[in-house]
Order: structure tokens, then sequence, then C-alpha cells
């Protein structure tokens, strides 16, 4: 096995010597470092498997020291070191991640032990991270279904995306699955341990918007009885999903755009910063480019947001892709114990040749649609929605034109959704796929009488 790599930061060239002695003859890779700005340095130039700092040093500290490790190797363990001994500060570098503290003068036989302990803390938490990973792989990543050459490029590149603690912007048309991967992105990353908070930015007014994201301190507006922690609070460690990116006002552009820059944040009516431990995945099925060139989104924002963007085909362009599908949404929507249906081979070819202005989502629906609607052993052309017989809709990508737009083909979806359930809005929202607001908003956009 590999020797592991110990960092030995101290502005003592003595001490500094003698525990590097101590420690490489317990068969240790060592290296040192003089002062917080060189530990800096090792730690940005060399993997480190363990650190120990002393904590009074200047101009950078132990504290500083420990929490650049946090960041840039945060599978390292940390020890400070001080001769300054004292409750409180051993209980800051407690919280700030340290995996222990002790005083001067050190003990080798003790700071022996501890340093064994904690590489066997990191062997584990190693080991259960690789499992973690793999078991995500085979979750987070199986349930974006598809073997077209388009769909495993994609995965491919969320297995390298999901290593970078960067921000990612997901772009695509509505119903392609950009949640799903946003998941399998946090899944296969460091940060698959802690939370995954998803909200919708185009769900409410500025206001809101910024209550849900910041949180709120007691009493900071009429009926703020307590306070309340935000998403961005909630999910400290793990990743948010700003989901329709492109649909958050303007005044909580800047707001992000602070948090990305400063990462930190205050709640409304809040003075203290609290910092913004968080990975940013956002989403969008608009042209963001062309949303900050004419000034609907903010350029800034535009490239803080863009660090490493991932493009999901439409269905369209992954014909190949509809089988398996329509396979996967059979067995998802067949009750546990219930015979498993088929589809008839007419049908299945009328699903290839459909081009799908909902993407995958508006698949699942059809696929749902023909089962609740059929009561034989197979899905037959009489379950399907008229669109996809061919009668009604029919969105001519393979043609010059005309080119309908993609709101036009939404809105014509969901009226022929809204009169087969008779108008019943929780009964559309369920085909469609979505909550009852979004149903609400599209309904108010698109002017579509739901009395």
């Amino acid at each position: 096995m590999d020797r592991e790599t110990l960092l030995i930061v101290d502005d003592e060239a003595i001490t500094r010597e003698n525990l590097a002695h101590s420690l490489g003859k317990k068969g240790y890779r060592i290296v040192t470092a003089a002062n917080g700005a060189e530990a800096i340095e090792r730690l940005v130039d060399t993997e480190i498997g363990f650190v120990l700092t002393d904590l009074r040093m200047h101009p950078v500290d132990g504290l500083e020291v420990l929490a650049r490790a946090r960041k840039l190797q945060p599978a390292a363990e940390v020890v400070v070191v001080t001769g300054y001994a004292s409750v409180d500060t051993a209980v800051e570098a407690m919280r700030r991640g340290a995996y222990h503290y002790i005083a001067k003068p050190i003990q080798i036989e003790e700071l022996g032990l501890i340093v064994e302990k904690a590489l066997e803390k990191r062997r584990l938490k190693k080991e259960v991270r690789d499992l973690r990973r793999r078991v995500a792989d085979q979750s987070g990543l199986a349930r974006i279904v598809g073997q077209s050459q388009a769909i495993l490029a994609l995965k491919e590149m969320i297995r390298q995306v999901a290593a970078l603690d960067c921000t990612v912007l997901i772009a695509g048309e509505t119903g392609t699955g950009k949640e799903l991967v946003a998941r399998a992105v946090h899944e296969l990353s460091p940060r698959a341990d802690h939370r995954f908070m998803a909200v919708n930015c185009g769900a409410f007014s500025p206001e809101l918007i910024a209550n849900e994201l910041f949180g709120h301190e007691r009493e900071a507006f009429t009926g703020a009885g307590r306070e309340k922690k935000g998403l961005l609070e909630a999910a400290s460690g793990g990743s948010v999903f700003l989901d329709e990116i492109g649909d958050l006002p303007l005044p909580m552009q800047v707001n992000l755009l602070r948090v990305l820059q400063e990462r930190s944040f205050r709640r409304v009516g809040g003075t203290q910063e609290i910092t913004a431990d968080i990975r940013v995945l956002a989403a969008t099925n608009k042209d963001l480019k062309k949303e900050a060139e004419r000034g609907a989104f903010r350029q800034d924002l535009y490239y803080r947001l863009n660090v490493i963007a991932l493009h999901l085909p439409n269905l369209a362009e992954r014909r190949e892709d509809i089988p398996l599908l329509v396979r996967h949404f059979i067995a998802k929507h067949t009750p546990v114990g219930a015979a498993v249906k088929t589809v008839a081979p007419e049908v299945m070819d009328r699903l290839q040749r459909y081009d799908y202005p909902g993407n995958v989502r508006e698949l699942e629906n059809i696929v749902a649609r023909g089962l609740a609607l059929c009561d034989g052993p197979q899905i037959d052309p009489p379950h399907l929605l008229e669109e996809v017989d061919g009668s009604a809709l029919r969105i001519a990508r393979r043609e010059p034109h005309p080119w309908p737009t993609l709101e036009e083909n939404e809105r014509r979806y969901i009226l022929a959704v809204m009169e087969e359930v008779g108008g019943n809005k929780t009964r559309a929202a369920r085909i469609l796929n979505i909550d009852r607001v979004s149903l609400w908003r599209k309904l108010k956009r698109y002017q579509i009488d739901s009395d």
C-alpha cells in the first residue's frame, strides 16, 4: 500500500525537524512547511493525508491552514498544535473541522497514536465514499435511461463533472430530465453524504424566493414569529439545485451573484454573514447567453453559472432510446404484482415516429395514459393520444418550415390533456408530471380557460 504523506507545519525549525524525524521513522512520507503560507502551497501541489500544524504563526495561522486544508484536501485529517492551550481554542479548532487538538510539549508516543487513528479514519472514509460512489453510479446514472451515443457521452461527462466542486449549468428543453442529471451529479460528488435541495426559481415572487433561499430572522416581517433557515443554509455541505434559473427575478439575480462570489449570505432581516458551503447546480430551458445579451439575464451571473455546462439532447435527437424508455416507464407504472403489459408493434412504430414537444416527460405521460386505458395484455393504437396517432399535432422537426415554437406545442399539449380530463387540474397535473402551481402558471401564461 502507498505510504501516506504527512505535512508538518511549524515556524520553529528545531520542532519541525524533530517531528519530521520521529514520524518519518514510522514509515510515513514527510513534507514540511515553515509557515502557514508555505503549508498552503504544499496543500495545492501535493496529496496530503494528515496535517500537523502549529496554531500561532504569522501572518497565516494554524486555523487558516485548517480552513484551507478543508477546502483544498477535504479528505485530509488535521491536528492543531499550540503552546497556548485553552478550552476556547480547542473548541474553535474542532468546530472548524480539526480531527484533534494537542498542546506543547508534544509527546511523540501520543502523537503517533493520534496519527495512526486519524489515518485509519481517513481510510475508512475513503472506502465508504468509494462504495457510495459505486452505488450512486448504479442508481443515479441508472435513472438516466438510454444507450444512445448522446446519452452515453452525457453520463461520462456527469462522472467527470461530479468530482469537481464547481458550479454546473444544465441546459435542455422542457422534459429532458434536467433534475435527474443534477441529482446524479450530486450523488456522484464528494457532497453526496449531505443534502440535495431543489427550488423552482420561476414559482415564487422576488420576496418569496429570497425567503426560500436565505431564510429570515424572527420578526423580519409581519408573521415571522420565529427564525427560519433557508435552503442555502439547510443544504450546508451539500448541493442546491436551482431549476428554471432563467426565470429568476432580476433583483434576486444580484443576490445570487453575491452568494457565488462571496460564498456567504444574510437571512432576510438579518445582519450576520452565514457561510454558503454549497455546490450550485442550475438548470434552464432558455438560451441564457442570448437572454443576457438582450438584458433579460445578468451577464456576470451567467458567466458565474456557466463554469461547466451540460447540454441534454431532446428525445427526437435520440430516437433509438425510445423502446428502452417505453419498457422502463411500463415497469415504473405497473403496480407491484401486476402483469407487465407490452406494446403493440404498430404503437411502438408510432411512438418512434412522433416528435415529442414535451420530450421524455411527455413519453412517460403517454405510456402512463396507455396503461390506464388498456384493459388487455398490450397497449394498442386506440390507447394513444390522437397527437401520437398522427391525426392532430405533428411537429415538423425535419421539414424546413413551418417550425412551431416550443411554447406553441406545449400550449396545445396542455389543452389536449385538459380536455381529456374534463378540466380537472389535479388529474392534469398528475398526467403532465408537474405540480398544481406549475400547471396554474402555465394555464395563466397560455391564457387557457380552466374554469
